[in-house]
């Protein structure tokens, strides 16, 4: 016999279920196996072309290097990105390019060189997955730079959802020509 208690349980865990599944619904598994966003950047994968245009929008320019069968690329995707205040800010304020570190696609770097994405993630010093570059939001002598020098900051592995929307707001408020991450964080608490 079915009680009320029992009834109501299990409604409140269908619904649960049904938010659970909303939230993850934008994720989409590739056939490449790595997760994605449909709102990530469509790319020809000319890096200068893609700061460029996100600039004309009056946005950021972040690359996410992934990989096959990475669990915390797969944690960002179905945590992080599910949350609608994280997306929404990285939305409003960000492109994100996602690169395979062991990909072979062709991408032409800032300063014109075109090397694989596998190459591309060794000039960079990309070592683990998820990680995501910020670069400058403006071409003016990026190219002349040393590769990790075209950066204003990196998010190397997984962060907490938390953590993760305070990286993406130190760069948008341009927290790193201030000081720290750690300034940022103690400056805005």
């Amino acid at each position: 016999m079915l009680s009320r208690r029992t009834f109501l349980a299990g409604s409140a865990a269908g619904a649960l279920g049904l938010i659970n599944a909303s939230a993850h619904a934008e994720a989409i598994l590739t056939d490449d196996g790595i997760y994605t966003q449909p709102w990530f950047l469509e790319s020809f994968l000319e890096l200068a072309d893609d700061l460029a245009a996100t600039r004309e929008k009056k946005k950021r320019l972040a690359i996410m290097w992934e990989l096959r069968g990475c669990p915390y690329c797969k944690e960002t995707h179905l945590v992080n990105f599910a949350k609608p205040e994280i997306t929404s800010y990285i939305r409003e304020r960000f492109e994100i390019l996602q690169l395979n570190i062991i990909g072979s696609r062709e991408v032409t770097d800032f300063d014109g060189q075109k090397l694989s994405e596998k190459a591309l993630a060794q000039k960079y010093g990309v070592r683990y997955t998820p990680t995501i570059q910020f670069f400058a939001d403006s071409l003016t002598g990026l190219a002349a730079k040393q590769p990790k020098d075209r950066e204003v900051s990196r998010i190397q592995g997984y962060l907490a959802p938390a953590a993760f929307l305070t990286m993406f707001r130190f760069v948008a408020e341009r927290g790193y020509e201030k000081g720290t991450l750690r300034d940022y964080i103690k400056a805005n608490s």
